[in-house]
């Protein structure tokens, strides 16, 4: 639509006032509404921010899952109802998958070194790959791997459950004590400061299907998206295989995935792989999609019709005080001044002053 424009008396053109809803949004939304935009808004990561935000955030995930009480007698009771749900269900596979792979020695070792160091590496690298690439996005895919491991120690607090390697009675195999290899938390010395009781829901599989998600959605190379699916499945096989945990634990773990991705969605209004890969630079933040960046030049004042200084009668003619005189006009010579009209013409034959004085 035309911008709206009215007559002054004196016949100029004025631009309307825009009606009261465009002031208000022109004015800004309220405080708090703009606070909560600018907390939204994806903004370029900083390295040094990241590093401290992740390590101090996964120093508070061990520590408040190392606090949790290990009630031993309550995680074996839960192991057990488990293990009878699974039969019930006639999909309790665990124990053959786990004494299947440890009869392939370089198998089952190499799912143990698996076990051990992909959970963090890629998922590190993954972080990396974020930051780098799809900065806009950076943060909102990063917000999903933090709910999902918050509402995890949730699970730890509520249901301790003992892994299968720890249950004696039901003849799983402990493939890391089995085979002396390293890097679990979960045997050796450092089971001493780890809960050995926080195997639901799987953050193993939490976090492999986070990295797999991101990977097929993202990626460019087919063999990279196919790499990001296959992740996850694999991280199934083996958490299975060497009895660290029950594939119900694998349905926690997807169960909190799908909590993080949740708040993420809710909190950034659009899913996070939908967000721009580029941080947009300040001054395209505050231009609005259709409106001018700039307020729009007065117009020019010009004269009313004859029409409407018929309707306004003498008010609408120009005043004279605002009138402006026009010039006089240049005499004959350059230079001379013009000499008053007579009655006889005698100005005319009379030489001018400048004339005389050449």
């Amino acid at each position: 639509m035309g911008e709206a424009i009215s007559r002054t008396p004196e016949g100029r053109t004025a631009a309307l006032p825009p009606p009261i809803e465009e002031r208000a949004e022109e004015a800004g939304p309220p405080v708090a509404r703009t606070r909560l935009a600018r907390l939204r808004a994806p903004r370029r990561p900083r390295l040094w921010f990241e590093i401290l935000l992740i390590a101090v955030s996964y120093w508070t995930y061990s520590l408040i899952r190392n606090a949790v009480p290990a009630h031993k007698d309550t995680a074996l009771r839960n192991a057990h109802w488990i293990w009878d749900a699974e039969q019930y269900l006639g999909l309790a596979v665990e124990r053959g998958v786990n004494h299947g792979v440890n009869s392939v020695t370089w198998l089952i070792v190499g799912m143990n070194y698996y076990y051990a160091t992909l959970h963090f590496v890629v998922t590190i690298g993954v972080l990396v790959w974020l930051y780098r690439w799809h900065p806009g996005r950076y943060a909102a895919i990063r917000l999903v791997l933090f709910a999902t491991t918050g509402v995890a120690l949730v699970g730890f607090f509520f249901f301790p459950l003992a892994p299968p390697r720890l249950m004696p009675d039901m003849d799983f195999i402990d493939t890391v004590l089995v085979h002396h290899t390293w890097g679990s938390l979960a045997s050796g010395n450092l089971a001493e400061v780890s809960n050995q009781y926080a195997a639901m829901p799987s953050m193993h599989i939490g976090w492999s299907t986070w990295c797999g998600i991101t990977i097929a959605a993202l990626a460019r190379p087919r063999w990279v998206r196919t790499l990001g699916v296959l992740y996850p499945v694999a991280t199934l096989v083996v958490i299975v295989a060497t009895a660290n945990h029950f594939w119900l634990d694998a349905v926690g773990g997807l169960i909190c995935l799908s909590f993080g991705f949740a708040v993420a969605t809710l909190w950034y209004a659009a899913s996070p792989y939908r967000l721009p890969q580029h941080i947009a630079s300040p001054v395209a933040r505050r231009s609005v999609p259709g409106r001018a960046t700039q307020a729009p030049a007065a117009a020019e004042p010009s004269p009313a019709p004859p029409a409407e200084r018929e309707r306004h009668g003498a008010s609408a003619a120009p005043k004279a005080s605002e009138a402006q005189a026009a010039p006089p006009a240049p005499g004959p010579t350059d230079g001379a001044a013009a000499a008053p009209a007579t009655g006889d013409g005698a100005a005319a034959d009379r030489p001018s002053t400048a004339a005389r004085r050449s």
